[in-house]
C-alpha cells in the first residue's frame, strides 16, 4: 500500500474512532441542551471534553498503536484536544450566536473541521513516530 494509502486507512480509523467520541459528545450535548437548558455552547464544550478522553484511549492503541508513554502523549493529546476546544466553541458561537443555526447543524460542521485539525495534529504532533 502506498503512502498516500496508509495516510487514508489511517484516518479512516481516527474517524471511526472519532464516531464513538462523538457519539458521547452528541448524547451529552443534547441532553444538557434539552433536559437541563444549558446552552448549547457550553453543553458542547462538556460533551467534547469526555469524547476527547474516549479519544485518546482508542486512538492511541487502535490508531496510531502507540508505544509512547501515556503522560507525554497524553499530554500532546490534550493539548491538540484543547486546541480543539477552542475552535469547535468558537465555531459553535458564531454558528448559533452569529447567524443563528440551531445546534445542532452548528455543530456538525464544527465537528467536521475539529476532526480535520485533530488527524492532523496528533498524526503529525501527538503520535508521531
Amino acid at each position: 500500500m502506498d503512502r498516500y494509502g496508509r495516510v487514508a486507512r489511517q484516518f479512516m480509523k481516527f474517524a471511526a474512532c472519532g464516531a464513538v467520541g462523538t457519539l458521547a459528545q452528541y448524547g451529552v450535548l443534547v441532553a444538557l441542551v434539552s433536559g437541563f437548558g444549558v446552552g448549547s455552547v457550553r453543553a458542547s464544550s462538556a460533551g467534547f471534553v469526555l469524547g476527547a478522553v474516549i479519544n485518546y484511549a482508542l486512538n492511541y492503541r487502535y490508531t496510531f498503536a502507540s508505544s509512547g508513554p501515556h503522560l507525554a502523549t497524553g499530554t500532546k493529546f490534550m493539548i491538540v484536544a484543547l486546541l480543539g476546544l477552542g475552535l469547535n466553541a468558537a465555531i459553535m458561537a458564531g454558528l448559533t450566536h452569529g447567524i443563528a443555526l440551531h445546534y445542532f447543524a452548528s455543530q456538525l460542521l464544527a465537528t467536521a473541521v475539529v476532526l480535520g485539525w485533530n488527524f492532523l495534529a496528533n498524526r503529525i504532533w501527538t503520535f508521531k513516530r
